[in-house]
């Protein structure tokens, strides 16, 4: 299936940006059509973020989560149960597995499991030596140039002075 937009004007133009670009095109090729577990995405604060997964019936023993560089996968396997003594069956016992694209620097910081509800906490805590920093001016540049031109008139003058005291001593 061809994406309805083309990239290739912004692949051009930047730097770095190929991995986003490749989700983007490749976003619809990736997710599963059935949409099961239904979930939430909620921005708790600026870098806090928490997903929540109705996965009523499921055991904390049988959900998975699995974070890896930039993924999240929440899977849950049913442990096999016969289907005697059920004359309707209406909550979900099928495996699952959802995937979540992370953006950098953003980990899994905690889950629960409580009333069929799956909730992971997220934070995105980027290193100090990636954070923007404030870079002050120095006012060097014009000190040091007068000092510099300072030195070199005072060298300028230092051979007047020599020759001056040379031809008075003779």
């Amino acid at each position: 299936m061809r994406n309805a937009f083309d990239f290739s004007p912004f692949r051009r133009s930047t730097v770095g940006f190929d991995r986003l670009f490749d989700l983007l095109e490749n976003s619809a090729a990736g997710q599963t059509g059935d949409g099961y577990p239904p979930f939430d995405l909620v921005q708790t604060d600026d870098n806090c973020y928490r997903i929540s997964l109705a996965v009523a019936g499921f055991r904390q023993d049988e959900i998975d989560i699995t974070a890896q560089q930039n993924l999240l996968i929440v899977s849950g396997r049913k442990t096999k149960e016969d289907g005697a003594g059920f004359i309707h069956r209406g909550i979900a016992t099928t495996s699952f597995e959802r995937r979540f694209g992370l953006a950098d620097f953003v980990e899994v910081r905690s889950a629960d499991l409580k009333d069929g509800m799956l909730s992971i906490e997220l934070v995105r805590e980027i290193p100090e030596a990636m954070r923007p920093r404030k870079i002050s001016l120095s006012g060097g540049d014009t000190k040091s140039l007068g000092s510099d031109r300072k030195t070199i008139e005072a060298r300028s003058e230092e051979p007047v002075d020599a020759r001056s005291k040379q031809s008075v001593d003779a």
